[in-house]
């Protein structure tokens, strides 16, 4: 649906976005996660036609947005980090107003209203001023607004900014269920928010692409050393170094007992090797006790750290 393919922004000497290729199908929920200043925000304007690229291409369905970007607009609604509201307006009032400018008809006006009322949940501010809501119910107003045309495409810059925990929440709720009928773009510092919202993520540093799939692939293909943790009963240190050792794969174990007489064991395994089944057999051949046996996965905050830290 959306064809992304070398785009690049200049801003003077700076290269805030460089020659990023990437497609979104429809109906997919794509997180775009960098950190402050990686080129999230710049690469969402690009795509919604508020910035002009340096160069590189930007197609949405048969549309080239340097040939049609009206027509691209009007397949967007698009949420930018700080609602563009006018806090003296009461909500449905404003509402109304977004509805007038979007040239909604007359006789699907108040029905339209009514849906996204209860779509964002508003109906309990709907006859507020904006000025008097708090910053979770304004970004709630905000994507209200941003849905009125009922595009295809929702694009949101980091919508849960600001919130508190329970706002945030709410806010990616209803995101979940708008992504069951649009494709949906939103860019984000907040790795939990992207893992539980998002069906692919995007990894953006220095304006590069740096990572690119769903979380649970990213984090099983970094390339990083597995690691298993156990726990033992009646095990001698040397011993369980000599079994481990003889293992081909296991890279390291370390071990250390703890106050209750427990050895616990860290084994550092090569990343493209799954030896748990291994290692278990090993430790059926003895008359140690297994009280523990797991292994550490990769976490989308580790991996992010690992590929956006500066050096």
């Amino acid at each position: 649906m959306i064809h992304v393919e070398n785009l690049t922004k200049y801003y003077k000497d700076l290269c805030a976005v460089d020659q990023i290729t990437f497609d979104i199908p429809k109906g997919e929920i794509l997180g775009l996660l960098g950190p402050n200043g990686a080129g999230k925000t710049t690469t969402l304007r690009m795509l919604t036609g508020f910035l002009r690229p340096s160069s590189g291409t930007v197609r949405v369905k048969d549309y080239r947005i340097d040939d049609h970007p009206v027509e691209i607009k009007n397949l967007l609604g698009y949420l930018p980090e700080s609602a563009p509201l006018y806090h003296d307006m009461i909500v449905y009032d404003y509402l109304d107003y977004v509805a007038a400018i979007r040239a909604i008809a007359p006789q699907d006006k108040l029905g339209r209203i009514k849906y996204l009322a209860d779509l964002c949940g508003l109906n309990e501010v709907m006859h507020q001023p904006i000025a008097e809501l708090s910053k979770g119910y304004k970004q709630r107003v905000g994507l209200a607004h941003a849905m009125m045309s009922d595009p295809e495409i929702l694009v949101l810059d980091e919508p849960t900014s600001g919130l508190d925990p329970n706002q945030i929440v709410e806010i990616r709720k209803i995101i979940r269920r708008v992504g069951q009928e649009k494709t949906i773009i939103l860019s984000t510092h907040i790795l939990s928010e992207a893992e539980a919202t998002c069906d692919r993520v995007i990894i953006i540093n220095r304006g590069k692409i740096v990572a690119d799939g769903d979380a649970e692939s990213l984090k099983q293909t970094t390339g990083q050393d597995n690691r298993i943790r156990i726990v033992l009963q009646n095990a001698d240190q040397a011993q369980v170094h000599s079994l481990f050792s003889d293992i081909d794969g296991v890279q390291n174990a370390d071990m250390n007992t703890d106050p209750k007489g427990l050895l616990n064991v860290e084994i550092k395994c090569r990343a493209t090797l799954d030896l748990r089944g291994t290692i278990y057999q090993a430790i059926k051949q003895t008359d140690w006790t297994l009280l523990e046996f797991y292994q550490e996965t990769q976490s989308l905050e580790n991996l992010f750290r690992n590929l956006t830290r500066e050096n």
